[in-house]
């Protein structure tokens, strides 16, 4: 029998770094009162769109990511599995600074995979192996229906492994979302790996 699998994602819904100047990144910041609707909305909508239907979650294990998938999860009756594959990148010495901080002090702009801005920090080619791992271990899995709550970087680059890219193609684009977007992935029976929709917005509003 010839398996096919659907992947919904969800990028974390409004968190407080969205709000008072300071790097998201390993911080464990919380959500908004408006994170926490917009994660309620998503949860009550996806439960009438895919009711029929059993999914596996899986989230960051950083604060923001992790409350939205537990509020979302409790709708569709799921418990979450939480890893640390799935975190935003990590910015090594900015985490716990503000954006003005950090403005300030890079080292270099962030233009290539391979660019580090501040010492101890993840490249997007670092994300993108760390990445590939947890997107080997699903793809071979038996689980045909996936929800994966993360972070804004690290769904673009999840993104371009679902569609096969090179990590250098990161250098000329970028599949990257805002806070609350759903997206729908689908592969079809000949292995074709599709994107439906990405980034909708109307789950959250």
């Amino acid at each position: 029998m010839v398996k096919i699998k659907n992947i919904i994602t969800i990028q974390h819904t409004q968190s407080l770094q969205h709000t008072n100047g300071m790097i998201g990144s390993w911080t464990d910041w919380d959500l908004t009162e408006l994170g926490i609707e917009q994660a309620n909305r998503i949860g009550e909508r996806l439960s009438r769109e895919i009711q029929d239907k059993r999914y596996v979650m899986y989230s960051s294990d950083l604060l923001r990511a992790k409350h939205t998938a537990e509020i979302v999860a409790e709708y569709l009756g799921i418990e979450p599995i939480f890893t640390g594959a799935l975190r935003e990148q990590n910015l090594g010495e900015a985490v716990g600074k503000s954006k003005e901080w950090a403005d300030k002090n890079a080292i270099v702009r962030m233009k290539t995979v391979d660019d580090i801005s501040f010492k101890g920090m993840e490249s997007k080619r670092d994300v993108w192996h760390r990445l590939s791992d947890f997107h080997d271990h699903i793809m071979k899995s038996a689980e045909e229906n996936l929800i994966i709550v993360s972070h804004g970087g690290t769904l673009s680059i999840f993104f371009a492994l679902w569609l096969g890219l090179e990590v250098e193609m990161l250098n000329k684009c970028d599949l990257t979302g805002k806070a609350a977007g759903v997206s729908f992935l689908h592969e079809d029976p000949d292995g074709k790996r599709i994107i439906n929709r990405l980034n909708d917005f109307s789950y959250s509003r």
